[in-house]
C-alpha cells in the first residue's frame, strides 16, 4: 500500500533512513524491501553474514546501501553498524525493520507522524500478541522482557522485543556492549536511562510459518539475555535508581520534594509508613554494601513507594554508623555473651567489633525491627494526623 500525498510529503520533510539487517530470509528479504521502497529510498541493508541466495538477491539493489558481513556477527553488531552507516549519511533518526516478513512497510507513515508529535523518542512497534500463529514462545518471551524492562526503567510498555521500531540517532548512547540479539533490550534500557522518551505505538503483524525464518536460539540466546538482565538490574539498584532519586530532589528542591513526593503521594497513609519502616529496616540491618539493591528488590516487590523508602534508609549515614554499631552490639549482648564489655570511644576497633560478629548481628537485626515498627506506627499516626488537618 503506497503513502498518500500527504503522508510522501512528511517522509520526505523528515530526515530519516530505514535500516533492514537480515541474515538468510531470501524468502522474504525481495518482498520487504521493494515494500520499503514505496516510502523510501534511504535504505541501508546489512547483510550479516548470510549464506543462502542474500547475496545475489542484493544486486539486484545495488542503489542502495549495503553493509556485508564477512561471517555471521549477530543482529546487534549488524544494527550498530546500521547505525554507524546513517549517521555518516547525516541521518536524524532510523526506523529498523525485520526481514523476515513479520512487518509491514505501511506502518511507517504512523512511525514518522508520531515522532512530530514527540520528537527524539525512541518508539517500538506493538504487536498484537493474542493473534493466530502467533508462537508461544514469543509471546512468552515479550512478557518476561517487559517485566524486566518496568524494574529497569519504571515504564511500563506492551511490546519491548518488536523489530520494527525508530531510533533518535545522535541521541543514543554511544558505546553498546552486546552483539546479539540482546542488543535490542541494552538499547531501550540504556536510552531509558538517558531521559530519551521510549513508547510504544500500534503496528500490524503477519506470522507466517511457512516463510518466517527465525535464528532465535532459545538456550543461548535466553541465557545472554538472562545475564544481561542481571547486569541491568544491578546497575539499576546500585546507581541509575538513586542517582535519578537524587535529581529529582535536587531539581524540586528538599522541602517541594518531600511535601509533594511523600506526604502528597498517592499512596494510603498504610503504604507509606510501610515504605518508611522498610527503608529504616535496610537502613539499620547487617547487610552492608546490599542495602540498595535489597531496597529497591522488596520496594518493587511490595508495591512500595520507592522515594520514601530510599529517603529513610539513609539513616545510617556516616555520622550515625558508629552508634548504630554500638546499639547493635549492646542490644545483641543481651542475646548472646560477648568477650567482655565494650565502650564507645576510641578504644573500640574493628577487631572488637569482628570478635563480636554475632552479636552485631543479632542485635542490629533487633534493632532494625524495633526500630522500623515503631517508626511506622509513629509515621502512620502522623500521616492520619497531617491528612485530617489538609481536608
Amino acid at each position: 500500500m503506497k503513502p498518500i500525498l500527504s503522508q510522501q510529503n512528511l517522509l520526505d520533510s523528515t530526515s530519516f533512513c530505514i535500516i533492514v539487517p537480515t541474515y538468510n530470509n531470501q524468502k522474504t528479504l525481495k518482498k520487504v524491501l521493494d515494500s520499503i521502497l514505496d516510502f523510501t529510498s534511504n535504505v541501508i541493508i546489512v547483510n550479516d553474514g548470510s549464506t543462502d541466495e542474500t547475496s545475489e538477491i542484493l544486486k539486484q539493489y545495488s542503489q542502495l546501501t549495503q553493509i556485508h558481513h564477512p561471517k555471521n556477527l549477530g543482529k546487534g553488531r549488524a544494527l550498530r553498524n546500521g547505525f554507524r552507516k546513517a549517521l555518516e549519511l547525516n541521518f536524524e533518526y532510523a526506523i529498523t525493520i525485520d526481514s523476515d516478513g513479520q512487518h509491514f512497510a505501511s506502518d511507517i507513515p504512523g512511525f514518522i507522524e508520531e515522532i512530530q508529535i514527540a520528537p527524539n523518542s525512541l518508539l517500538i512497534g506493538s504487536r498484537n500478541m493474542t493473534q493466530e500463529n502467533v508462537p508461544k514462545k514469543s509471546s512468552f518471551g515479550n512478557k518476561f522482557s517487559n517485566f524486566w524492562f518496568k524494574f529497569e526503567t519504571g515504564i511500563e510498555l506492551q511490546d519491548t522485543q518488536s523489530g520494527f521500531r525508530l531510533y533518535p540517532l545522535r541521541l543514543l548512547p554511544k558505546q553498546f556492549y552486546t552483539n546479539k540479539f540482546e542488543f535490542e533490550i541494552e538499547v531501550i534500557v540504556r536510552a531509558a536511562w538517558k531521559g530519551i522518551l521510549v513508547k510504544n505505538i500500534p503496528i500490524k503483524v503477519l506470522y507466517d510459518p511457512a516463510e518466517r525464518v527465525s535464528h532465535f536460539r532459545p538456550f543461548r540466546d535466553f541465557t545472554r539475555i538472562s545475564i544481561l538482565n542481571t547486569v541491568l538490574v544491578t546497575n539499576a539498584l546500585l546507581y541509575i535508581k538513586p542517582r535519578d532519586f537524587f535529581r529529582k530532589a535536587k531539581k524540586k528542591g528538599l522541602k517541594k520534594f518531600f511535601l509533594e513526593d511523600v506526604l502528597e503521594s498517592s499512596d494510603s497513609n498504610f503504604k507509606k509508613s510501610a515504605a518508611i519502616s522498610l527503608g529504616i529496616f535496610i537502613g539499620l540491618s547487617p547487610f552492608w554494601g546490599f542495602q540498595t539493591v535489597l531496597l529497591f528488590t522488596l520496594a518493587a516487590l511490595f508495591r512500595l513507594n520507592k522515594v520514601i523508602a530510599f529517603l529513610f534508609s539513609n539513616v545510617s549515614f556516616p555520622p550515625f554508623i558508629p552508634f548504630i554499631i554500638y546499639g547493635s552490639l549492646q542490644i545483641g549482648s543481651l542475646f548472646i555473651p560477648s568477650d567482655g564489655p565494650l565502650f564507645l570511644d576510641s578504644s573500640m576497633t574493628l577487631d572488637d567489633i569482628q570478635k563480636n560478629a554475632a552479636q552485631y548481628i543479632v542485635g542490629s537485626l533487633i534493632l532494625a525491627s524495633v526500630s522500623a515498627l515503631s517508626v511506622g506506627f509513629i509515621s502512620y499516626l502522623l500521616l492520619t494526623a497531617f491528612s485530617k488537618k489538609t481536608h
